[in-house]
């Protein structure tokens, strides 16, 4: 046929549901525990879901108020804000974390582990390398066999949003748990934040990624407010 001239269509852009401050605040208030700390991570440090499930006891940083994401999406790791709110609160989840794991560690059990650093560390699940939110049952690595303890499913947090979100009676809006990184990305650049840093907290490749949200602010036009303000 050769070269016909066509071009890929491109995908129609959506803006992503933010929700607002007074609607964050009120889906929180329905959760307490593990469950209303996995949110406040959610929101606080502009994670996806599998990088705060994934999330170990060594990559929280409590001295400088940070968290470390490995293998996030692209394969890139990278730094992000903790709010000094939840110094507490976690340091409470990493003791619980570290008793379940050397609990585990006297039956010879680890927390699950790439085949890679498995054999690159063989004594890694004795250390600190427990999941913050580690699973209630253990399970069979489905790359080495081994029984091992993984971290949560993505689908315990999906059906604790969704009973949190109807109970905050924010039943019109599309909410999961993306949706409180969108809402962490605008309220940043809404609250002054460099677009530059919020595109660093994120992970993202391209600046242009991260300007939809001054779409969702709608601040994407040269001017920031309308005209008729001024009358």
């Amino acid at each position: 046929m050769g070269n016909l001239g066509f071009k890929l269509a491109s995908k129609q852009r959506t803006l992503p549901t933010v929700l607002s401050i007074e609607e964050v605040r009120s889906v929180l208030a329905q959760l307490d525990g593990r469950n209303k700390l996995i949110l406040q991570l959610l929101y606080g440090s502009g994670l996806r879901v599998g990088e705060c499930l994934r999330l170990r006891v060594q990559d929280i940083n409590l001295d400088r108020f940070a968290l470390t994401i490995h293998n996030g999406k692209g394969r890139k790791d990278r730094q992000t804000l903790l709010s000094t709110q939840l110094k507490l609160v976690l340091e409470s989840q990493i003791i619980a974390a570290i008793k379940i794991q050397q609990r585990d560690s006297e039956n010879g059990v680890g927390s699950s582990m790439t085949p890679a650093l498995s054999r690159k560390y063989p004594n890694a699940f004795k250390s600190h390398a427990a999941y913050i939110f580690p699973a209630s049952k253990l399970c069979i690595h489905p790359l080495t066999g081994e029984v091992c303890r993984h971290h949560l499913h993505p689908t315990v947090v999906r059906k604790f949003i969704s009973v949190a979100v109807s109970s905050a009676g924010l039943k019109r809006k599309h909410v999961t748990s993306h949706t409180f990184r969108h809402s962490f990305a605008t309220h940043m650049l809404a609250h002054g934040a460099d677009i530059r840093t919020v595109q660093e907290l994120l992970g993202h490749n391209d600046v242009s990624t991260t300007q939809i949200y001054t779409h969702v602010l709608g601040r994407h036009y040269a001017g920031t407010s309308s005209p008729l303000d001024s009358i």
